[in-house]
């Protein structure tokens, strides 16, 4: 049975100069423990300190860049097709406008975002020179680098900036369009391959967050599982995937059966449907309008915006719903409210955030500008999308990493050409996953598995193993929502002997693998639930 641990990328980067050194009873891990996401990553720091005299030279190396990956906060590669939107959701979710958004040099170049103790910007050549320059006047990305960007590998920009202190960030060059893209590009991705620069945007990331408009085509799944497959994780799934409908306001809701004229309602259902179509490769599809995030995130919307879209609520009905027409109508319509004012509030929120806007001012008139500002962040669907990330991300990131981290360790090995490595490799992963305390890194490699089809199920047993990667949450892992604690403890116990009994009869021995490591996740939801009666 292929195991997640033997597919891993062979590419390793290092970040920074951590090193791993013997401590205690834990037996590596000094200050830099303190760094790892958890204690699994901890183990697997001890696993790379104790193999390294037993390996080669170069697969020694290659696991000293292994211990400095787990040092390092998540690595979240965010990725999609150009003009999507891509570096808007950057800037929200960092709740900085850092991120270029026009087209130009910038947005050619992987930019990864993490946390500094000095706000700079570091332009690294291909030859690994590097070269610091300022952020801008407006505290963002410079347009114009000064340099040959045809020579540049990548951008790092480190911000004093508490969300980038567990999480890095990496904005990727978007992909075109694959129906006019050349021949050579689409073959490329068609074979699951990706362009060196976007392969070598997320050969660091452990996670995707994939960035789709209105409609998911089938090169948009062929894109996905390119980029996750050059992640750390090496496999497409809900353990490390998630998409995002971008623009969500832009959706005709007439369009969209049951939305009954609402666009954020059909964004909604939208966004199910395009989950459904990704289905298995992400753990949800989101929507989100990351312009009116951005600009409600990162102080785009100040005071004045407030007090212009007062004088606009105060217009009578007919002139208003005139105005929102169309942006033509809006900036033209003869008004109060100057040409370059209402100019300047679509760029910031579009004609659905203005209206937004308007409704929360008809039902509150003396509503604050922070207030107002706070309304059009929960009408960006922003909080949804970080609460997914950190369902789906933070809150398993020691797994995600650890996993990431022993399927290099197996390609390193592998690589070096040395059956007795690998062997010795392989013995020593086998000693960490026999643990109770592994049990997550188990699940994360049956979640793949699943996900990716290399070990088949029924459909719906399918779903019922991939649920476990949506949420952390038990009754949602359940398929219970809001089911009162007693029948979600009844279930848990019920479907633990399910899976116990299909492992022993009736399943294949890659079946059965999976099964069991299911009946414990299960039985481990048992005890946690029965815990709290």
């Amino acid at each position: 049975m292929t195991s997640l641990f033997a597919v891993g990328n062979t590419q390793t980067r290092p970040f920074g100069n951590r090193t791993a050194t013997p401590r205690g009873t834990i037996s590596v891990v000094t200050a830099q423990a303190q760094q790892l996401a958890g204690p699994l990553s901890a183990a697997v720091a001890n696993l790379c300190v104790r193999l390294q005299p037993q390996v080669s030279p170069t697969t020694a190396a290659g696991f000293r860049e292994v211990l400095r990956r787990l040092s390092a906060p998540l690595q979240v590669a965010v990725a999609g097709r150009i003009k999507s939107g891509k570096s808007t959701l950057v800037n929200a979710l960092i709740g900085r406008r850092v991120a270029p958004t026009d087209v130009g040099e910038c947005t050619r170049l992987v930019t990864r975002f993490q946390y500094g103790t000095v706000d700079r910007v570091e332009v690294v050549f291909v030859d690994g020179r590097k070269q610091v320059l300022p952020f801008d006047s407006n505290g963002g990305i410079p347009a114009d680098l000064g340099v040959d960007v045809e020579k540049v590998s990548h951008i790092e920009a480190y911000l004093t900036n508490a969300v980038l202190r567990d999480l890095t960030v990496i904005d990727t060059p978007g992909l075109g369009s694959l129906d006019a893209a050349s021949v050579a590009r689409t073959e490329a991705l068609l074979g699951g391959e990706l362009d060196p620069v976007s392969r070598n945007a997320v050969a660091g990331a452990e996670a995707v967050l994939y960035v789709v408009t209105q409609g998911v085509r089938q090169d948009d799944q062929q894109a996905l599982a390119a980029f996750t497959a050059a992640t750390a994780s090496r496999e497409a799934g809900p353990v490390n995937a998630i998409a995002v409908l971008n623009k969500a306001d832009t959706i005709a809701a007439e369009t969209v059966e049951g939305a009954d004229g609402d666009t954020w309602k059909a964004a909604v259902l939208l966004a199910e449907r395009q989950a459904h179509t990704l289905k298995p490769r992400v753990a949800d599809v989101l929507p989100v309008i990351g312009l009116v995030a951005e600009s409600a995130e990162t102080g785009g919307f100040t005071s004045a915006d407030a007090d212009a879209l007062r004088k606009l609520a105060e217009l009578d009905e007919a002139t208003r719903e005139t105005m929102l027409i169309s942006a033509d109508l809006f900036v033209s319509w003869e008004c109060d409210v100057p040409v370059g004012v209402r100019t300047r509030l679509l760029e910031k929120l579009d004609l659905y955030g203005i209206r937004c806007a308007l409704q929360a001012l008809d039902a509150e008139p003396a509503i604050t500008a922070g207030a107002l500002r706070r309304k059009l962040l929960d009408a960006s669907g922003l909080a949804g999308v970080r609460g997914k990330l950190n369902a789906v991300f933070r809150s398993r990131a020691d797994g995600i990493k650890a996993a990431a981290a022993l399927a290099s360790v197996t390609a390193l090995a592998a690589a070096s050409g040395d059956p007795g490595e690998r062997q010795r490799v392989h013995d020593a992963i086998e000693v960490l996953l026999a643990k109770p305390e592994a049990h997550q890194l188990r699940l994360l490699e049956a979640l793949t598995l699943v996900a990716s089809g290399a070990v088949a199920l029924p459909a719906d047993l399918a779903d019922e193993v991939l649920r476990f990667g949506t949420s952390p949450d038990p009754a949602e892992q359940l398929g219970l929502p809001g089911r009162p604690p007693h029948e979600l403890v009844a279930y848990a116990l019920e479907r633990a002997g399910w899976w116990r009994s299909f492992a022993s009869f009736g399943a294949t021995p890659a079946q059965s693998r999976v099964a069991h490591v299911v009946h414990r996740a299960y039985f481990l939801i048992w005890q946690q639930l029965r815990g709290r009666r």
